[in-house]
């Protein structure tokens, strides 16, 4: 990940020398393909419309009677052996992550590692698409980003990705999927084409894409009628917590915040934890296990804890942004406004294999300051409002005191 983030992990076993810094991995890594691999969502489930399924329906994060070490042993050597055998060493790690029940779990290349390095730095190769795949195989646009590509060429939410360069789409495994979209890491990057075969309703149509070098905006800040300052926080992308602690060092005196995490779909934890410290003096934000250890992540001191905020959550709310819900919440700093957040409370941490390939795997997970589990649950926001969220959300801004 990358480098000089406040808070770094750097696990002693971690094999072959790799020094890597752990996310709550929200598939946000995966947007380096050249699209952004949302998540697998159960069928009639949408990230644009905040849908969700109750924990009952789901598939865990990984097995709860695996153990990690267990886990990441078997993953290597089974990339050794196949290394051995002049055989893919990334391939067969794939097998084991499939084989585990792992939902979190990714193996990739040396030069997909390094994508996903710069896509947490807000810098990645594609098309600018967010897709999601539902349990019934079928990909689907999510959003689509202003100015890139696809946005140029039409697409949209909603669309239908039939196919990646002639090869079919549905049933394949997300890491498949990103592989397609971004191509070979040799000959692909900014300025090669993809083929994509789209669909939206009865219309069946082939664009072909030209790859480019896009940034993303993980932060937006708009100052709004009624004194209200709203902070947007797409992603958590390096450098996005000290843009969310700026942004709140620079509002007008008493005007009232609103922390849109909206479709946020996680990043690095260090950032999680910058945005959070924003709004808190020191203390708690969230404990975590990492391969049966109890840590815990604290706020730093001097955040803004007068400044009356809500915070927008929906379904889109995964990993990282939960963390930061869960502990303005839990510590009565925020309240919040939307519908149930989506569930990840998985923690992925590195290792490194014998070929040179990165596998992300699931070794333990994060519990809010009072202790409450996300993973499959979510978060229940203070008031529901899954129409007009950010007008009811607005209305408990002036409820709270903030200056008109």
């Amino acid at each position: 990940m990358p480098g000089g983030s406040a808070f770094c992990i750097r696990p002693r076993d971690l094999r072959r020398g790799a020094a890597l810094t752990w996310v709550l991995l929200g598939v946000l890594g995966t947007a380096a393909a050249g699209g952004w691999w949302d998540r697998e969502l159960p069928p009639a489930a949408s990230a644009e419309a905040g849908g969700r399924t109750g924990a009952q329906g789901r598939t865990p994060a990984a097995p709860s009677d695996v153990d990690p070490a267990a886990y990441r042993d078997a993953v290597e050597r089974a990339a050794a052996a196949a290394v051995a055998d002049g055989k893919s060493g990334k391939q067969a790690a794939e097998d084991v992550v499939s084989r585990s029940g792992d939902r979190w779990g990714a193996v990739y290349d040396h030069a997909e590692y390094a994508e996903f390095e710069q896509a947490l730095g807000g810098h990645y190769t594609g098309v600018g698409i967010f897709v999601e795949r539902g349990r019934d195989g079928i990909v689907r646009v999510a959003r689509v980003q202003a100015g890139g590509p696809a946005a140029r060429a039409g697409v949209r939410a909603g669309d239908l990705l039939e196919s990646v360069d002639g090869h079919r789409a549905t049933g394949l495994r997300p890491g498949q999927v990103v592989a397609l979209l971004r191509g070979d890491a040799q000959r692909a990057g900014a300025g090669t084409p993809v083929v994509l075969v789209l669909r939206r309703g009865a219309r069946t149509w082939t664009e072909t894409l030209v790859r480019a070098r896009l940034s993303s905006e993980p932060v937006t800040v708009t100052r709004l009628s009624g004194g209200v300052v709203m902070i947007k926080v797409g992603s958590f992308t390096k450098g996005s917590g000290e843009r969310v602690r700026e942004a709140v060092r620079t509002a007008p005196a008493g005007a009232g915040v609103l922390l849109d995490l909206r479709g946020n779909r996680g990043g690095l934890v260090t950032e999680a934890v910058a945005a959070a410290s924003a709004f808190l003096d020191g203390g708690l934000v969230a404990t975590y296990d990492v391969r049966g250890a109890q840590r815990a992540l604290y706020a730093d001191r001097g955040g803004d804890t007068r400044r009356p905020l809500v915070a927008l959550i929906d379904g889109g709310t995964m990993s990282a942004a939960e963390l930061v819900t869960g502990a303005l919440q839990d510590r009565g700093r925020a309240v919040t406004v939307g519908t149930r957040t989506f569930g990840k409370g998985a923690v992925q941490m590195p290792t490194e294999l014998p070929d040179g390939s990165v596998a992300e795997l699931t070794v333990g997970h994060y519990r809010t300051p009072a202790g409450r589990s996300l993973d499959g649950r979510g978060i229940s926001p203070d008031l529901v409002a899954a129409d007009r969220a950010e007008e009811r959300a607005r209305g408990v801004l002036g409820g709270l005191g903030a200056a008109p």
